[in-house]
């Protein structure tokens, strides 16, 4: 229970994230803004960390995978996500990240990582099926103007169910703060370079009130808060049943614009939520009685 709640909060805050970025965006370049809240991120990590947890060093090994893991998940995923949505649309965008819950829970039974339980895998394919239709309700089309940056996007998906599905491997003991933050500190430098000639370029004078909240908001609630209890649910529950939530954050996302952009949703769009609702119920219930143990150092 304590899993699911923690996750349901994770959809609400990268739900609502994409109206607050979409905000910040009228402020901040986007690749200035996505390393600027990495590096703020990391510090706030670092202190957190440090009165938490001490400074105690990590078992032998996990410090170079968490490295290697920060720079799939953080750098390579934000790169290609951000960039992405830069050359296409965000319909495209949604719909293409909505296929992560089933790659990952195919890819999580196809390599042997987790029992292949039929409710389980139904259940993401409902949930999936419902995203399509929330996004298609708003209308989609792929072709070569939106190419590249479909291409990108879905490099930043791979990445990310990759990195979802690697932190079984981790040594026991490693608790999901301190993943956190050797992860982000990892990832922000090369989001960092990335992101130099636009913090060059910035008038930080300009940014206002509205920017240094949605800054704010992005990194304190979308990058801490959330990727600690996304990574504690993954070490607790597995990959799969971690990831379905996923689905639910372009249903979040449709109700947040509404609210705070003035978006109106579609009836489709109802269709979609019920069967979204539905998927991750199924898979929740699919799943094994006990939590999933983390993976021990091989």
């Amino acid at each position: 229970m304590a899993a699911d709640l923690g996750m349901l909060l994770v959809v609400l805050i990268w739900g609502i994230n994409f109206s607050v970025t979409k905000a910040a965006f009228r402020s901040f370049p986007p690749l200035a803004f996505t390393a600027v809240r990495f590096v703020l991120a990391s510090g706030l990590l670092l202190l957190l960390t440090r009165r938490l947890e001490g400074s105690e060093p990590l078992p032998r090994g996990a410090l170079q995978r968490l490295v290697v893991l920060g720079v799939i998940g953080n750098t390579l995923y934000q790169l290609g996500f951000i960039s992405g949505l830069a050359r296409t649309t965000a319909s495209n965008s949604a719909l293409i990240l909505a296929s992560m819950p089933s790659l990952v829970a195919l890819f999580a039974a196809g390599l042997g990582f987790e029992p292949v339980r039929p409710r389980v895998l139904g259940g993401v394919l409902v949930a999936t099926a419902g995203v399509v239709l929330v996004v298609a309700a708003r209308g989609t089309g792929f072709g070569g103007g939106t190419l590249a940056g479909d291409l990108l996007t879905l490099g930043a998906v791979l990445c990310w169910a990759g990195y979802t599905l690697a932190l079984r491997f981790l040594p026991s003991g490693v608790s999901p703060l301190r993943v956190t933050l050797v992860t982000t500190v990892a990832g922000a430098p090369g989001l960092v370079l990335a992101g130099l000639p636009e913090i060059a370029r910035m008038d930080w004078g300009a940014v206002g009130p509205v920017g240094w909240g949605a800054l704010a908001y992005s990194t304190l609630l979308s990058l801490v808060v959330a990727y600690v209890i996304w990574n504690r649910s993954v070490q607790v529950v597995g990959p799969s049943r971690t990831v379905v939530y996923m689905c639910l954050v372009p249903l979040i996302a449709v109700a947040g614009a509404a609210l705070l952009l003035g978006e109106r949703p579609r009836p489709l769009q109802g269709i979609g939520a019920l069967l979204i609702i539905s998927g991750v119920v199924l898979t929740r219930l699919g799943g094994s009685s006990g939590p999933a143990a983390v993976v021990p150092e091989g």
